[in-house]
């Protein structure tokens, strides 16, 4: 080979190390498993061809960073309604009070536009609350309990019958403890009627007296010695009348005062057979 040769492949030789050296001073130092540490700052959007053609990976902070959430939460419907609603309270109030303390003919007639148009929001609201509530059942509260005459008599009647069932049925599991005092005007006025209930149900009528008096309609009676309070009574209040379940041995109070049959009868209906909060 000849000395031109020799000196053109040294010069090569040259070349091709000092471009090696340069490449190895640009490549990314390895980590511990072998990846490339990211490089230094995100690049350029614009770079088509760096991030995009050549597909490099979030790795290389191509893609830009996603937006921050929203820590506020947007206003829910409800909310908006509400604070709609209450602005047309106040919006109407200011009209009333504009036109009473300015009762100019343009204040007055402004007074009496707006609140007709909430009057026609109102009966609006009335007319779809009906049409909704005959179209379901589940809605529809006189289906429970009737408003309109032939309704209503027929539940009146059934109602009566279920009392009366009950209060026959009554003497099979319950008693009553009567709680009077001789010297009680309301006593010797609640007395009769009770006793009429005892006679007509067959129903079993303890009398307490508080004060050891007799009572008119109960000739036959004790003195009270804590069966007052056992009852779950309070006060000494009379006269009192409670139930008493032989089958949980539990007092279930019915009431103070004078009440009528009808009353006497429907609490005690609504005590021993009806749910709360299902009959009202």
């Amino acid at each position: 080979m000849s000395r031109w040769r020799i000196g053109i492949a040294i010069l090569a030789g040259l070349a091709f190390g000092i471009a090696a050296d340069l490449s190895a001073a640009k490549t990314p130092a390895l980590d511990p498993v072998g990846l490339p540490e990211p490089v230094a700052g995100p690049m350029p959007a614009g770079d088509v061809f760096y991030c995009e053609e050549r597909k490099l990976g979030t790795w290389f902070y191509c893609d830009p960073p996603p937006a921050p959430d929203n820590p506020a939460s947007p206003t829910t419907t409800e909310q908006q309604a509400a604070e709609r609603l209450a602005a047309i309270g106040r919006q109407l109030d200011e009209l009333k009070a504009r036109a009473i303390l300015e009762p100019t003919t343009a204040n007055v007639s402004a007074y009496a536009a707006f609140q007709r148009e909430q009057m026609n929001r109102a009966s609006l609201f009335a007319d779809v609350w009906s049409r909704a509530v005959w179209q379901n059942p589940a809605l529809d509260y006189t289906l429970q309990r009737p408003v309109g005459t032939l309704g209503k008599r027929e539940w009146l009647a059934t109602r009566k019958a279920d009392r009366t069932a009950t209060m026959a049925a009554l003497a099979k599991r319950y008693g009553v403890y009567y709680f009077y005092a001789s010297t009680c005007g309301a006593c010797d006025v609640f007395a009769p009627i009770l006793k009429s209930l005892s006679d007509q149900y067959d129903l079993s009528v303890l009398p307490v007296s508080m004060d050891g008096g007799r009572s008119g309609a109960f000739p036959t009676f004790v003195v009270n010695t804590g069966q007052y309070e056992k009852m779950g009574l309070s006060g000494n209040q009379v006269p009192a009348l409670v139930l008493f379940d032989t089958a949980t041995r539990r007092p279930v109070p019915i009431g103070y005062g004078i009440m009528s049959a009808d009353e006497v009868i429907e609490r005690i209906f609504t005590l021993t057979r009806v749910e709360p909060g299902s009959d009202y």
